[in-house]
């Protein structure tokens, strides 16, 4: 064996000594960029990379003006990464701007100027399902939108078009030389006790409530000389409108943004038809009146994008919901399985092996979706996980008997029962909530129905009145006013 000079040996040594000192991921150079992702949502915005190694990153704010800026090691600028600045949509309601430059050999600088004040998390996702490493930037308004105050914007809204629809039925608006005397808005009750009032203080004393007009009457052909002020209503007005209270239904499409959920033989994504139900069982929710009381849907997703299982209840919570329905396409191993199913919560076991299978297959939503674990409270987590009550169970059950009859005469059931499972996002101890499987997205024929609109409206049809049934048989109870 041939001896190195002694320089030759003390320059080897120094080499090696170095690469020891920098690591692998400071030398390593040629990790490739498989995808960039952008999520854009009013709750918050997601930009992903994917690559095949783990991407070291640092990062630092500036608040003002607003922007992020992240130092990737180990890449050098490529085409992948210049796509982020292509996929930036004008009305992302978070990000202005993307700038991605070639900072340092082997680093790469990504600088994205925001709309608002943000609390950035930036933060490392192993390989799960079909992703390799994901690099994950969430950009969370620092002053994120209230959920309760959308609710009661939607609200206020439906109750001025529909004041603005008697309106025009009752002939008090006039045309003229450009003049329109447009009512004040009528009377009605608070939906969501005390708190529209202080979020919504009338600038002038409300006119009194108007007798309400059929909704299918032949408007007026001439209209009157409006009168001064609308007649008082009776006794029996002035109750109804004391006692009309607003049913919110929760309705959560599953997965969304990076997790696709399952996916059927023909490419189907059921993020995508899951969402699609919603809207139109939200529809038919925003329309209907039980026993005399308004009902509204709320979502908790209305676009595409990632809400981790425990923001779906907190959610529902928050708007103090009377229900919550959480929407999914079924999947399996095999093309084989088809129907319909619906679940309830369970703490004591699930009530088949098929039905842990399904809770399993849900509740890893985060691990595909993708959370920062290291921002999450766990004392709060367990506390949020583990509660739960006989008499929100029992109301589920209800509710899911109630849903899977009217299912029933629209499709194949999978089960005849309400199946029960320990499901992450039925557990919110103080809403009855059940989950369902619309079809199996995995067999081909089912694939089918879910991407067809008659079918779709036929679904949305059999859940409204499975819970229009289930109303009619549990009123609500009155809702706690301490918001």
């Amino acid at each position: 064996m041939t001896r190195l000079p002694d320089p030759a040996r003390r320059s080897l040594l120094q080499v090696g000594s170095l690469v020891l000192l920098l690591g692998p991921h400071h030398i390593a150079r040629g990790a490739s960029v498989l995808a960039v992702r952008i999520w854009p949502a009013e709750d918050y915005t997601r930009v992903t990379i994917e690559s095949d190694t783990k991407l070291v990153s640092r990062s630092s704010f500036v608040d003002n003006p607003p922007r992020l800026a992240v130092d990737i090691e180990g890449l050098d600028l490529m085409p992948g990464l210049r796509d982020l600045v292509a996929q930036l949509r004008s009305d992302d309601p978070n990000i202005a701007g993307i700038r991605v430059a070639q900072y340092a050999p082997n680093v790469v600088r990504l600088v994205m100027d925001l709309k608002q004040a943000m609390k950035p998390e930036v933060f490392n996702l192993d390989p799960v399902a079909a992703y390799q490493h994901r690099l994950v930037l969430d950009l969370r308004p620092v002053n994120p939108p209230d959920p309760l105050e959308q609710l009661i914007a939607q609200r206020m809204r439906d109750l001025d078009e529909a004041s603005a629809r008697a309106a025009r039925l009752l002939g008090l608006e006039t045309q003229g030389s450009g003049a329109t005397v447009t009512p004040e808005r009528a009377t009605r009750p608070d939906p969501l006790g005390d708190l529209i009032a202080r979020h919504d203080p009338p600038a002038r004393p409300p006119a009194e409530r108007s007798t309400p007009v059929p909704r299918n009457d032949p408007p007026v052909a001439s209209a009157p000389t409006p009168p001064a002020r609308p007649a008082a209503p009776s006794a029996k007005a002035r109750e109804r409108a004391r006692t009309e209270r607003l049913i919110v239904v929760a309705l959560d499409p599953g997965h969304g943004g990076e997790d696709p959920g399952a996916i059927g033989p023909g490419g189907t994504h059921e993020k995508k038809v899951v969402l699609q139900i919603a809207q139109k069982l939200r529809d038919r929710i925003n329309a209907t009146t039980v026993n005399g009381n308004p009902m509204r849907a709320f979502m908790t997703r209305d676009a595409d994008f990632f809400v981790p299982l425990q923001v779906r209840v907190s959610k529902a919570q928050r708007v103090q919901a009377d229900l919550l329905i959480s929407i999914h396409a079924d999947a399996f191993y095999s093309p084989r399985p088809q129907g319909a199913s619906i679940y309830a919560l369970s703490t004591r076991g699930a009530s088949s092996a098929a039905a842990r299978w399904m809770a399993n297959k849900e509740n890893a939503a985060d691990l595909v979706g993708g959370i920062n674990v290291r921002s999450q409270d766990a004392t709060v987590q367990r506390a949020l996980l583990d509660m739960s009550t006989t008499a929100q169970i029992n109301d589920s059950l209800k509710l899911g008997n109630s849903m899977l009859g009217e299912v029933k005469r629209v499709g194949r059931l999978h089960k005849p029962r309400v199946e029960q499972a320990n499901f992450a996002v039925l557990r919110a101890p103080d809403i009855p909530s059940v989950l369902v499987e619309t079809a199996f997205i995995s067999n081909p024929d089912e694939e089918k129905r879910l991407n067809d609109p008659k079918y779709q409206n036929d679904l949305a049809d059999a859940l409204m009145r499975g819970i229009v049934r289930y109303f009619e048989a549990n009123p609500p109870l009155a809702r706690n006013r301490q918001i």
